[in-house]
């Protein structure tokens, strides 16, 4: 388990090619969130992340231990960053090994799924008119709430 939440970039290949090393591993999938530079019509200058520090990386490690009950995988990262952000920065990475992709896939998407909503962090947008704080989308819990309805591969 390897787990940041930083406010300065982060290498994605080199991050990748940390996870694969070793010859049990045949499968890396990763998934990297960029910052939009629209919400809809309006534009977005820049948007600030916030977190509360400690809970935000007990946080993610619970996301990053559930994954692992259900799912057979080696190596999981985490990068989370912090602070004010330009559109076309990136802001998240999960990349998960495992010995297969099957497992790998649903690892990822799964903790993606979790961070969105069970991680401590707040977002303030930057536009024209002024900053806001970004409110909770519902399809994020309706993708949390799917992995309650599915059987647990492991269990």
């Amino acid at each position: 388990m390897s787990i940041s939440v930083q406010e300065a970039d982060f290498d994605t290949g080199a991050e990748i090619d940390t996870l694969g090393a070793g010859g049990a591993i045949g499968a890396v999938v990763s998934f990297v969130g960029l910052m939009r530079d629209m919400r809809g019509d309006t534009a977005i200058r820049a948007m600030t992340l916030e977190h509360y520090p400690g809970m935000t990386e007990k946080a993610l490690a619970s996301i990053e231990r559930q994954a692992r009950s259900r799912w057979d995988v080696q190596r999981v990262r985490i990068i989370h960053r912090i602070g004010r952000l330009m559109p076309e920065d990136r802001i998240v990475l999960v990349a998960v090994a495992s010995k297969h992709r099957g497992e790998a896939f649903a690892a990822c998407q799964f903790i993606m799924d979790y961070l969105k909503t069970d991680a401590p962090f707040w977002k303030k947008e930057e536009t024209a008119e002024g900053g806001h704080w970004v409110e909770a989308r519902s399809s994020d819990d309706d993708a949390r709430r799917r992995w309650n309805d599915e059987a647990k591969p492991n269990g």
